[in-house]
């Protein structure tokens, strides 16, 4: 807990405690329901997306492959968000085990997500630009798409290691505890520059590099589905950005201010544009599955089959009155129809 001084003698003594939240009762509701509806989209979306290709369109390519994992990180990650929401708001009753996991949900999700992003644009690189040699360089690629995919689950595993380490119950609170001021002092710098680093300026810097290059040959091709694309391209860049540059930014203030003098209601501003930008961070886990995915006509239509489906299962189970496996052989019978159809390798994320 820090303390201000009122009248400016330092006097320990007299200090004043300062609400290191800084927020009040309305604040934390408004948070709330951002985090709930960030929950609902994240895990209906990615839910859909990992059906998808469970039953009804294979992962043939290296943008399926990936798409697949980003999947899954977000919604490991959209799983445990309401048990942070519980964490940040009520005392911590599950255990020095679930802290840790929970407080590493986010990292390994930033590094996995975004480095993912990375390797999506670098396919697309390959197949548009890298045109004429695309087939021979993504079909030797392909065979190490899911050794590229495990390297990345390990190095997310790895740069979130320090929150499994130092991140420890005290008194039904769930925070950092360092043995050393020395370690502590390291840790505070390391953990966010690493976070900055490898979780957004780098996967930044090849999104740009390899959609620049997309874009400037898409740009070339006269027809419309080609321009259609490159405002494709646009959205996924800017949405990226939009999502990751605000926290960023404040993470870079926050260290700045680190270890300096700090009032108190600069301390809590700083720690409210950190929670807010955060927020903002935790929206992309819902927007991925609609910019890589549902922005594809071949998935858009995957989609639209499992809807279907489900009403088809519906009215066979409401109406016709006959067994759970009869209705268990119409749903197969609905997905083996759709897996038959789809002959094509062609990514979702459809230029």
């Amino acid at each position: 807990m820090d303390y201000e001084y009122p009248d400016g003698s330092g006097d320990y003594d007299e200090a004043v405690p300062c609400n290191m939240t800084g927020y009040n009762k309305d604040e934390l509701t408004i948070q709330t329901y951002i985090y709930s509806v960030i929950c609902a989209l994240g895990l209906v979306g990615n839910v859909l997306v990992l059906v998808t290709y469970a039953f009804y369109r294979k992962a043939k390519t290296m943008t399926d492959i990936f798409l697949v994992n980003m999947a899954l990180a977000d919604l490991l990650f959209v799983v445990a968000l309401p048990l942070i929401i519980y964490n940040e708001q009520y005392s911590w009753s599950m255990g020095t085990w679930a802290c840790k996991l929970l407080r590493a949900a986010y990292s390994i999700n930033v590094y996995s997500s975004t480095l993912l992003l990375a390797c999506i644009s670098g396919d697309r690189y390959i197949s548009i630009v890298k045109a004429t040699r695309s087939i021979r360089i993504r079909s030797q690629a392909r065979a190490y798409s899911r050794l590229i995919c495990v390297l990345i689950w390990l190095l997310a595993f790895i740069l979130s290691s320090p929150t499994f380490i130092y991140y420890q119950m005290d008194h039904n609170e769930c925070i950092t505890i360092f043995e050393k001021p020395v370690t502590a002092t390291l840790m505070k710098i390391l953990i966010p520059s690493m976070q900055m680093l490898i979780g957004f300026l780098l996967p930044l810097m090849v999104m740009i590099f390899c959609y620049s290059w997309t874009i400037a040959t898409l740009l070339k091709a006269k027809t419309f589905q080609k321009h259609k694309a490159v405002r494709v391209v646009l959205a996924v860049i800017s949405v990226f950005v939009l999502c990751h540059l605000p926290y960023n930014v404040a993470l870079l203030v926050y260290i700045s201010k680190l270890f300096t003098v700090r009032a108190c209601k600069e301390e809590q501003l700083t720690l409210m544009t950190l929670s807010i930008s955060r927020s903002i961070a935790y929206l992309h886990c819902c927007l991925n599955p609609i910019l890589y995915a549902f922005i594809g006509v071949k998935f858009r239509s995957h989609f639209c089959q499992i809807l279907q489906d489900l009403r088809c299962l519906g009215k066979r189970y409401i109406y016709s009155g006959r067994s759970s496996q009869q209705t268990s052989d119409l749903y197969v019978s609905a997905v083996k129809t759709v897996v038959e159809h789809n002959h094509d390798n062609q990514s979702s994320f459809t230029m």
